[in-house]
């Protein structure tokens, strides 16, 4: 049974509603295309600095290939300034801090490392940096550092590596006991077969030996 008696008054209902509601149905409309037209321009966006950043980054690497230090560094400063959320900004600074360290600049390095392990959006590019720092205050006699940013990662990817690490770091400490069961574990978590397993049995095979003695 049609609820409504006439056209007219299906026209006046209909237009009953429309003044009832169509503000909020414009409205609708609006922010549906605003929001529309907002991801289109955030992809085009993240598409730009993408393609810029990985021009950018080419240049950095090129200038470092030919020791043009200060050329790449300014490069790898407007990569983590302007472009901090690419992943060419990640890249160029695990690269520039590595670049530092052959030039014995450890506290240099130590700033590009600690900016990736802050900023990169991965996880597996923060605990690759954080790695790659701890090994750095080891070589700077900053065992106490190195130790606390091995107790504040849990990372599956490099697993065995920050055990062998802490087991360089214990030894480093005297603690030959400590450095033992860490060299252990960094075994245990290696994939059998890997170039590494030699080297992590040499300094289970020394630390042993060191321990009997």
């Amino acid at each position: 049974m049609d609820i409504y008696a006439s056209d007219e008054e299906k026209a006046e209902a209909i237009k009953q509603w429309w003044r009832d509601n169509g503000r909020s149905v414009i409205a609708g409309i609006i922010l549906g295309l605003a929001a529309i037209f907002g991801f289109r321009y955030w992809m085009n966006y993240q598409q730009v600095q993408t393609q810029q950043a990985a021009v950018i980054y080419q240049q950095a690497s090129i200038q470092l290939s030919q020791s043009q230090a200060a050329d790449a560094e300014r490069m790898v400063e407007t990569l983590m300034q302007d472009y901090a959320s690419t992943a060419y900004a990640v890249f160029a600074a695990l690269e520039m801090a590595q670049s530092k360290l052959s030039q014995g600049e450890a506290d240099a390095a130590a700033n590009y490392l600690n900016w990736v392990k802050e900023e990169a959006k991965l996880q597996s590019h923060r605990e690759l940096a954080t790695l790659r720092l701890a090994r750095v205050y080891l070589s700077q006699d900053k065992l106490d550092e190195a130790l606390s940013l091995i107790a504040e990662t849990d990372s599956q990817a490099f697993s065995s590596l920050f055990a062998e690490l802490e087991g360089d770091i214990k030894l480093a400490q005297g603690d030959s006991s400590a450095a033992y069961t860490a060299y252990q574990q960094a075994l245990t978590q290696l994939t059998p077969g890997e170039p590494r397993q030699s080297l992590i049995e040499i300094k289970l095979d020394d630390v042993a030996k060191a321990n009997e003695g």
